[in-house]
């Protein structure tokens, strides 16, 4: 499956290539199934992502995530998990799931 790549990819890939590389190989080991399923660590990034007020990080992720199987409801809970630990502010990010 083709990930679609964070924006900030294309820059650095011209800026810097070496460490470009280091980036994706680093980010493909992690975020494959392990003792955690690939789509359980790509909702925990959306997570991360709302919290962290990153709306387009949000929409990209989750739109990733429904791609490894993810469930509107899993989506959703994950929003909800954003909204508890991050407070107003990571909802309204949060919400960026949702929106196509």
């Amino acid at each position: 499956m083709q990930q679609q790549q964070p924006a900030y990819v294309a820059a650095l890939s011209k800026a810097d290539p070496e460490l470009s590389e280091r980036v994706a190989n680093l980010r493909e080991y992690v975020l494959t199934d392990g003792a955690l399923p690939a789509k359980v660590k790509t909702l925990m990034t959306m997570l991360c992502d709302a919290i962290l007020a990153h709306p387009d990080g949000v929409r990209a992720i989750s739109n990733r995530a429904r791609a490894l199987g993810a469930t509107e409801q899993e989506i959703a809970e994950t929003v909800q998990v954003a909204f508890l630990m991050g407070g107003l502010p990571a909802l309204v990010t949060g919400c960026n799931a949702f929106q196509e």
